[in-house]
Protein backbone atom coordinates (compact mmCIF):
# COMPACT_ATOMS: atom_id res chain seq x y z
CA UNK A 1 0.00 0.00 0.00
CA UNK A 2 1.38 3.37 -0.96
CA UNK A 3 1.78 6.40 1.04
CA UNK A 4 -1.11 8.68 0.98
CA UNK A 5 0.58 12.47 -0.22
CA UNK A 6 -1.28 15.73 -0.56
CA UNK A 7 -1.30 17.84 -3.69
CA UNK A 8 1.79 20.25 -1.95
CA UNK A 9 3.56 17.49 -0.19
CA UNK A 10 3.11 19.84 3.40
CA UNK A 11 4.49 23.07 1.42
CA UNK A 12 4.13 26.27 3.45
CA UNK A 13 5.07 30.03 2.64
CA UNK A 14 5.46 32.96 5.54
CA UNK A 15 4.34 36.44 3.59
CA UNK A 16 2.16 39.15 5.15
CA UNK A 17 -0.28 35.81 5.26
CA UNK A 18 0.87 32.17 5.88
CA UNK A 19 -0.31 30.16 3.19
CA UNK A 20 -0.08 26.51 3.11
CA UNK A 21 -0.86 23.16 1.91
CA UNK A 22 -3.90 21.61 4.64
CA UNK A 23 -2.52 18.44 4.09
CA UNK A 24 -4.99 15.39 2.60
CA UNK A 25 -8.22 15.87 3.24
CA UNK A 26 -11.10 13.84 3.03
CA UNK A 27 -13.68 15.25 0.56
CA UNK A 28 -17.24 13.48 -0.93
CA UNK A 29 -19.34 15.10 -3.66
CA UNK A 30 -23.18 14.32 -3.40
CA UNK A 31 -25.38 15.64 -6.14
CA UNK A 32 -29.39 15.14 -5.85
CA UNK A 33 -31.91 16.80 -4.68
CA UNK A 34 -30.67 19.15 -1.76
CA UNK A 35 -34.21 19.45 -0.74
CA UNK A 36 -34.84 15.77 0.13
CA UNK A 37 -35.16 14.61 3.56
CA UNK A 38 -33.51 11.75 3.60
CA UNK A 39 -30.13 13.33 1.28
CA UNK A 40 -30.29 15.85 3.68
CA UNK A 41 -30.07 13.74 6.93
CA UNK A 42 -28.17 11.20 5.44
CA UNK A 43 -25.26 14.39 4.61
CA UNK A 44 -25.73 15.75 8.50
CA UNK A 45 -25.74 12.21 9.87
CA UNK A 46 -22.42 11.90 8.03
CA UNK A 47 -20.82 15.20 8.88
CA UNK A 48 -22.18 15.44 12.36
CA UNK A 49 -23.63 18.71 11.48
CA UNK A 50 -26.51 20.99 10.00
CA UNK A 51 -27.45 20.98 6.36
CA UNK A 52 -26.08 23.93 4.52
CA UNK A 53 -27.89 27.11 3.22
CA UNK A 54 -27.38 28.43 -0.32
CA UNK A 55 -23.81 30.14 -0.44
CA UNK A 56 -22.62 28.76 3.20
CA UNK A 57 -21.05 25.56 4.98
CA UNK A 58 -21.45 24.50 8.34
CA UNK A 59 -19.04 22.85 10.47
CA UNK A 60 -15.69 22.97 10.26
CA UNK A 61 -12.85 22.51 7.56
CA UNK A 62 -12.28 19.06 9.37
CA UNK A 63 -15.87 17.93 9.76
CA UNK A 64 -18.37 20.13 7.68
CA UNK A 65 -20.86 20.56 4.75
CA UNK A 66 -19.91 22.94 1.70
CA UNK A 67 -23.20 23.86 -0.34
CA UNK A 68 -21.28 24.21 -4.42
CA UNK A 69 -24.38 24.39 -6.38
CA UNK A 70 -28.21 23.89 -6.41
CA UNK A 71 -27.64 20.16 -6.67
CA UNK A 72 -24.29 19.75 -5.10
CA UNK A 73 -22.84 19.64 -1.64
CA UNK A 74 -19.28 18.50 -0.68
CA UNK A 75 -18.34 16.75 2.48
CA UNK A 76 -15.46 17.18 4.49
CA UNK A 77 -13.89 14.61 6.56
CA UNK A 78 -10.83 13.17 7.70
CA UNK A 79 -8.88 11.58 4.58
CA UNK A 80 -8.77 7.78 6.20
CA UNK A 81 -12.97 7.82 6.49
CA UNK A 82 -13.43 9.11 2.86
CA UNK A 83 -13.51 5.54 1.55
CA UNK A 84 -15.72 3.78 4.04
CA UNK A 85 -17.84 7.00 4.28
CA UNK A 86 -18.90 7.15 0.31
CA UNK A 87 -19.70 3.89 0.59
CA UNK A 88 -21.93 4.01 3.56
CA UNK A 89 -23.71 7.26 2.33
CA UNK A 90 -24.46 5.38 -1.40
CA UNK A 91 -25.73 2.67 0.92
CA UNK A 92 -28.28 4.85 2.90
CA UNK A 93 -28.90 6.97 -0.38
CA UNK A 94 -29.86 3.67 -2.07
CA UNK A 95 -33.21 3.87 -4.26
CA UNK A 96 -32.71 7.86 -4.59
CA UNK A 97 -31.59 10.31 -7.44
CA UNK A 98 -27.95 10.93 -6.25
CA UNK A 99 -24.52 10.74 -7.28
CA UNK A 100 -21.95 9.98 -4.32
CA UNK A 101 -18.40 9.90 -5.34
CA UNK A 102 -14.96 10.38 -3.32
CA UNK A 103 -13.02 13.29 -4.56
CA UNK A 104 -10.72 13.20 -2.14
CA UNK A 105 -7.22 12.61 -4.43
CA UNK A 106 -9.03 14.97 -6.94
CA UNK A 107 -8.96 17.75 -4.81
CA UNK A 108 -6.95 20.16 -2.45
CA UNK A 109 -7.63 22.41 0.42
CA UNK A 110 -4.86 25.42 1.13
CA UNK A 111 -4.93 27.44 4.42
CA UNK A 112 -4.37 30.92 4.77
CA UNK A 113 -3.83 31.99 8.31
CA UNK A 114 -2.48 35.33 10.14
CA UNK A 115 -2.04 38.75 8.59
CA UNK A 116 -4.61 39.47 6.23
CA UNK A 117 -6.29 36.08 4.40
CA UNK A 118 -9.35 38.60 3.00
CA UNK A 119 -6.74 40.58 0.88
CA UNK A 120 -5.02 37.63 -0.55
CA UNK A 121 -7.92 36.58 -1.77
CA UNK A 122 -9.19 40.00 -3.36
CA UNK A 123 -6.07 40.17 -5.48
CA UNK A 124 -6.68 37.32 -6.70
CA UNK A 125 -10.76 36.61 -7.17
CA UNK A 126 -13.15 39.26 -8.40
CA UNK A 127 -15.77 38.14 -5.34
CA UNK A 128 -16.35 40.62 -2.40
CA UNK A 129 -13.81 39.20 0.22
CA UNK A 130 -14.75 42.18 2.62
CA UNK A 131 -16.33 41.91 6.12
CA UNK A 132 -19.91 41.83 5.64
CA UNK A 133 -19.86 40.23 2.44
CA UNK A 134 -17.83 37.23 3.04
CA UNK A 135 -18.47 35.93 6.76
CA UNK A 136 -17.59 32.93 8.81
CA UNK A 137 -20.60 30.37 7.53
CA UNK A 138 -20.11 31.68 4.38
CA UNK A 139 -18.47 29.86 0.84
CA UNK A 140 -17.92 31.77 -2.36
CA UNK A 141 -17.50 29.49 -5.92
CA UNK A 142 -15.55 31.93 -7.89
CA UNK A 143 -12.03 31.72 -9.15
CA UNK A 144 -8.58 32.66 -8.17
CA UNK A 145 -6.70 34.42 -11.02
CA UNK A 146 -7.45 31.74 -14.14
CA UNK A 147 -8.81 28.37 -12.01
CA UNK A 148 -12.05 27.77 -10.39
CA UNK A 149 -11.97 27.60 -6.62
CA UNK A 150 -13.89 27.51 -3.18
CA UNK A 151 -13.17 29.58 -0.30
CA UNK A 152 -14.22 30.50 2.87
CA UNK A 153 -13.32 32.33 6.47
CA UNK A 154 -13.62 30.96 9.67
CA UNK A 155 -14.31 32.85 13.27
CA UNK A 156 -10.70 33.16 13.65
CA UNK A 157 -10.06 34.75 10.25
CA UNK A 158 -8.16 31.51 8.86
CA UNK A 159 -9.49 30.98 4.88
CA UNK A 160 -9.29 28.09 3.19
CA UNK A 161 -9.31 26.93 -0.27
CA UNK A 162 -10.64 24.39 -2.49
CA UNK A 163 -8.94 23.44 -5.84
CA UNK A 164 -8.59 20.85 -8.15
CA UNK A 165 -5.37 18.70 -7.54
CA UNK A 166 -4.31 19.28 -11.09
CA UNK A 167 -3.89 23.30 -10.31
CA UNK A 168 -2.64 23.07 -6.75
CA UNK A 169 0.99 24.25 -7.30
CA UNK A 170 -0.64 26.97 -9.04
CA UNK A 171 -3.35 28.08 -6.49
CA UNK A 172 -0.04 28.10 -4.47
CA UNK A 173 2.38 30.33 -5.97
CA UNK A 174 -0.16 32.63 -7.10
CA UNK A 175 -1.85 32.60 -3.62
CA UNK A 176 2.53 33.15 -2.18
CA UNK A 177 2.90 36.04 -4.83
CA UNK A 178 -0.60 37.87 -3.67
CA UNK A 179 1.29 37.11 0.34
CA UNK A 180 4.22 38.61 -0.43
CA UNK A 181 5.28 40.89 2.51
CA UNK A 182 5.51 44.54 1.56
CA UNK A 183 2.76 43.91 -1.26
CA UNK A 184 -0.10 44.80 1.03
CA UNK A 185 -3.01 47.21 -0.14
CA UNK A 186 -4.70 47.60 3.14
CA UNK A 187 -7.83 48.05 1.27
CA UNK A 188 -10.15 46.67 4.19
CA UNK A 189 -8.21 49.59 6.31
CA UNK A 190 -9.35 51.99 4.60
CA UNK A 191 -13.18 51.61 5.56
Amino acid sequence: MSNVVSALKGASYQGFTRVSDSGARGMITLRGDLSSAALQKAACDLAGCDFPGKLSLTGTSESGLCWMSPDEILILCAYDTAHAATAQLTEVLKGTHDLVANVSDARAMLCLSGGDPREVLAKLSPADTAPGALEPGTLRRSRLAQVPAAFWIDETGTAYVICFRSVAQYVFDILKSAALPGSEVGFFDLA
